[in-house]
């Protein structure tokens, strides 16, 4: 979430561990609540990571790919949302479709999971936090007999990596550190990641200079342009700008959004 300290007082966020058997698929379960009743409508603004999800929402469910623009969710009345946050390559057991087709797309989830998930997402609707068992159960049994997908663990393992820290600068660089081609290294992007390789090397500049900006400190733009592996300032401005919608400098100082 951009602007962490502000969302805070707006909504309430919670992470539950997934049961131990989807643990290599799935990340983490959230859950988000809201009152906003007799309040403005608020617009939360997120700069999405390279994960799909599978959102419990009304009126029904959604498979929500990588977003590579701004998502931005207009809160308003009260409700809550539970999300499976899904590692690269965790939706591919459930799934023939590679990761790119969900790219910048919401899509049913019955049209993933069946007509049951709607069902659950009733339930989800009705006791949120409750129903996290009730999402386990529902997952473990769609799942496939346990079979190794080392392509899909070698995608998260690399992503796990640059997202880790920011001294990967290029595609090249993330290829020969797995020893694989650049070719061979954008294909498993395509196949269960859902963003190009270059994508998430950049939005893994981003959110460290959003976290920075976050922290409330005053920022040496330069030195961190440098330290994110930007040719100058004016680089990370530019990208930062086309991402967040305002200029990093901005946005540290509390700018809207």
């Amino acid at each position: 979430m951009l602007h962490p300290g502000r969302a805070a007082g707006v909504v309430d966020l919670a992470r539950y561990e997934p049961a131990p058997g989807l643990a290599r698929l799935v990340e983490f379960y959230w859950l988000v609540r809201w009152d906003r009743r007799g309040l403005p409508c608020h617009e939360q603004k997120v700069l999405a990571h390279p994960n799909v999800h599978l959102v419990f929402e009304a009126p029904r469910a959604g498979v929500y790919g990588v977003d590579r623009s701004l998502f931005v969710r207009r809160l308003e009345g009260a409700g809550h949302v539970l999300g499976v946050k899904f590692r690269p390559g965790g939706l591919a057991p459930f799934t023939d479709r590679p990761a790119a087709g969900f790219a910048d797309r919401v899509m049913p989830a019955a049209d993933v999971f069946g007509p049951a998930v709607d069902r659950l997402n009733e339930a989800v609707l009705r006791g949120g936090s409750e129903q996290v068992g009730s999402v386990d159960a529902f997952l473990l049994a769609r799942l496939p007999e346990p079979v190794a997908d080392h392509s899909a663990e070698l995608a998260a393992a690399m992503v796990e990596r640059v997202t880790a820290g920011s001294d990967l600068r290029r595609v090249d660089e993330l290829a020969a550190e797995f020893g694989v081609s650049v070719r061979r290294l954008q294909r498993l992007f395509a196949e269960y990641v859902g963003a190009s390789p270059k994508w998430v090397l950049r939005r893994a500049r981003l959110h460290e200079a959003a976290r920075r900006a976050d922290q409330g400190l005053d920022v040496d733009w330069a030195a961190l342009a440098a330290d994110l592996g930007y040719a100058d300032q004016a680089h990370l401005t530019r990208d930062f700008t086309a991402a967040v919608g305002m200029p990093p400098a901005r946005y540290a100082a509390g700018g809207p959004g």
